[in-house]
C-alpha cells in the first residue's frame, strides 16, 4: 500500500500538527473495513485525530482510495469548522481522485519527485 499526500495537505497536516503516523492509522482502519463515510468515485473520509484528543471532534480527510493499492489524502477540514464539503466541491474531488488513482508506479514516481506529492513512509517494503 502506498500513501500519499498532495502539497495542499502537506501544509494543513503542518498547519494543524497532524503527524504522518496518525494519516497511516486511518487508512490502516480503511484497510480492515473501517471507512467513516464511502463518498463514491473513489473517495473516503476518514476522521483523524487532534493531537492528544480523539476523532470524533477532530478532522475529517476526503481520501482517494483503492484497497491494497493505494491513498491519496486529498482535502481535510476540521470538524467544528465545517460540517461536510458542498456537491460542487464532491464533484471536483472525485475527478482529482480518478486521475490520481489511474496513475501507475512511474508517474507517482514523477509526482513525488516534482514535489506534488509527498510518499508517506508506511514501513513496507517497496
Amino acid at each position: 500500500m502506498r500513501i500519499f499526500k498532495t502539497k495542499w495537505i502537506a501544509r494543513f497536516v503542518r498547519r494543524e500538527r497532524i503527524n504522518d503516523a496518525s494519516l497511516k492509522e486511518a487508512i490502516e482502519r480503511a484497510e480492515r473495513g473501517i471507512i467513516d463515510a464511502d463518498l463514491g468515485g473513489g473517495l473516503i473520509k476518514q476522521r483523524v485525530a487532534r493531537p492528544r484528543r480523539g476523532r470524533s471532534g477532530g478532522f475529517r480527510m476526503i481520501v482517494a482510495y483503492r484497497t491494497e493499492e493505494r491513498a491519496f489524502f486529498l482535502y481535510g477540514f476540521a470538524k467544528n469548522e465545517r460540517d461536510n464539503i458542498e456537491d460542487d466541491e464532491l464533484q471536483t474531488l472525485r475527478d482529482i481522485a480518478a486521475d490520481y488513482l489511474k496513475h501507475d508506479d512511474t508517474a507517482l514516481n514523477e509526482a513525488v519527485g516534482e514535489g506534488q506529492l509527498q510518499e508517506i513512509d508506511n514501513g513496507e517494503e517497496a
